[in-house]
């Protein structure tokens, strides 16, 4: 476990409360990072804030936030103004209700962490929640002030402990019916389904996330690699994506089908 939590305050559910901390369950430190280099030196190279009309450097104690309310019209607002905008955090995250696991919308999801005891004289209590919450396949929704911002958070039970997830507020989540409004309606049926469904059969496995590759990060660090070994850099072709121009020729060749599939008892199999 981390030595450190990101945050740590109550459970409380009702008049049962225990003492938990939240730990990152996602965290991108791990991944290669650049800094910004002079080119013609080599030496880093700072970020300054400069006045757009004046091209003076603003420094850091002269700069404070703007709510743009017309062109170049700006409400000026203090760092204490905005501070005192933000409720006082009791450190507690306060449960409100409890919604059967399968009711939440996953878009709604926003950034897990492991909620843990803090402390063994918590062990007791902490236990209890997850295990009835476990038992009830529930997930408890709680509102606390995380990093400033008053945030509802999902919480799972997940293996020994629980899972907290903070949510995207109802505002924040876009559409979904105007993504999709440009989609036909569509029949789907026959062999064309039956094809279909018989690759994803042929394709079953099991989430295994050690099994991710992230090609992109390999790429990177062999790229450094080469750099520092004074390797030739080999640049990478982009693959074409294939045109598709007969769908029920490509899903047959998918499937590793050459004939029309055959109904058996009501179902078709590979002829």
């Amino acid at each position: 476990m981390a030595p450190r939590a990101n945050w740590k305050g109550h459970l409380k559910i009702a008049e049962l409360a225990c003492q938990v901390g939240l730990y990152t369950a996602a965290s991108t430190s791990s991944r290669i990072s650049f800094h910004t280099l002079n080119r013609e030196t080599g030496h880093r190279v700072h970020r300054q804030y400069v006045d757009q009309d004046t091209g003076d450097v603003v420094e850091k104690e002269d700069q404070i936030k703007g709510y743009e309310v017309g062109k170049e019209e700006y409400v000026a607002l203090e760092p204490d103004e905005i501070a005192a905008a933000v409720p006082d955090s009791d450190k507690t995250l306060t449960v409100s209700a409890f919604v059967p696991c399968e009711e939440f919308d996953d878009v709604y999801l926003d950034r897990p962490y492991y909620l843990v005891p803090a402390d063994r004289v918590a062990d007791t209590t902490y236990s209890l929640i997850r295990e009835a919450m476990r038992k009830r396949n529930v997930a408890a929704l709680a509102r606390t002030v995380l990093f400033r911002r008053v945030r509802m958070v999902l919480i799972r039970p997940s293996g020994p402990g629980l899972l907290a997830t903070t949510l995207n507020f109802d505002y924040e989540v876009r559409s979904a019916r105007e993504a999709f409004a440009d989609i036909p309606e569509l029949k789907i049926k026959g062999e064309m389904l039956d094809l279909a469904k018989h690759i994803i059969e042929t394709k079953r496995g099991e989430f295994d996330p050690t099994q991710f590759e992230d090609r992109y990060e390999e790429a990177l660090a062999e790229l450094v690699r080469a750099k520092i070994e004074g390797r030739e850099i080999k640049r990478r072709k982009a693959p074409q994506p294939a045109q598709v121009i007969d769908l029920m020729a490509a899903l047959r060749e998918s499937a590793g089908v050459t004939q029309p599939l055959k109904r058996t008892g009501g179902r078709r199999k590979a002829g």
